[in-house]
C-alpha cells in the first residue's frame, strides 16, 4: 500500500519541523554559550534555563501519554469475568 499525496505532505512537514526544531535547539545549547551575551543572536532564543526545563516538561508529557495509551489498551483488552 503506497502513501497518498496527503500522507506524504504530512510526513514531509513533520520531517521539516523536526529538522528545524533540532537545529534551533542545537544552536541554542551548543553554540550560544560561546557567543557574547550582547550579540544580536541572543534575542532569538529563550534564557538558557529553559533549555533544560522545556525538554523535561516534554519528557513528562510524553511519558504520561504513553502511560495513558497503555492503560487504555489494557482496559479495552481485559476479558470479562465468568460468573458460575
Amino acid at each position: 500500500m503506497s502513501a497518498t499525496g496527503v500522507d506524504q505532505a504530512v510526513g514531509m512537514s513533520l520531517v521539516v519541523f523536526s529538522l528545524v526544531l533540532f537545529t534551533y535547539y542545537s544552536v541554542w545549547v551548543i553554540v550560544l554559550p560561546f557567543v557574547d551575551s550582547g550579540h544580536v543572536l541572543h534575542q532569538y532564543f529563550l534564557p538558557r534555563e529553559y533549555s533544560v526545563i522545556l525538554p523535561g516538561i516534554a519528557a513528562v508529557i510524553l511519558l504520561l501519554c504513553i502511560g495513558a495509551f497503555t492503560a487504555v489498551i489494557m482496559w479495552k483488552s481485559r476479558k470479562p469475568k465468568k460468573v458460575d
